[in-house]
């Protein structure tokens, strides 16, 4: 099954207002279905949108509102009628600092994430987002992003150096 372009025009759009409204629970909570299920890059579940609302507003009044992300889209998908899958690579902007003035606190720059978008009353809402970090193993002096299979590992998140 696929989706006619004014609908996958309108689940891109809902992504792309997700990310505009990432700091703004009162515009962010809306574009969420009731018992949407949120697993995030560090693996916590959050199920529903209240429960989403605490989460959100206890992280935006936390260090975790220095750490903002964006989202490519790279491809969307209609399995069955009213239901979108959307496909995204997901970037993390850390502007905090490891202490001492290190590094930024997070290891990993970016993830893969999948929405699961329902269509409810003639509107696109998500339903469920999952974020899995995008990690490679790499031995020191070696290339980055080419794996290696023996001793010698560092983790690196996709993009560093």
């Amino acid at each position: 099954m696929s989706g006619t372009p004014a609908q996958e025009a309108a689940v891109r759009e809902v992504v792309a207002d997700a990310g505009r409204c990432q700091s703004d629970p009162e515009r962010f909570l809306p574009l969420h279905t009731p018992d949407v299920e949120i697993v995030n890059f560090g693996g916590r579940r959050v199920a529903g949108r209240e429960a989403l609302g605490v989460a959100m507003r206890a992280a935006l009044a936390s260090p975790l509102a220095d750490v903002v992300t964006t989202v490519e889209i790279t491809g969307v998908r209609f399995p069955s009628e009213g239901v979108a899958v959307v496909a995204a690579v997901k970037r993390v902007h850390d502007a905090r600092r490891e202490p001492g003035g290190g590094g930024p606190a997070l290891p990993v720059a970016s993830g893969q994430l999948t929405y699961l978008l329902v269509e409810e009353g003639g509107a696109w809402r998500i339903s469920l987002a999952q974020t899995t970090p995008t990690t490679f193993w790499r031995r020191a002096g070696c290339r980055a992003g080419v794996p290696v299979a023996s001793g010698g590992f560092v983790l690196y998140g996709e993009g560093t150096k």
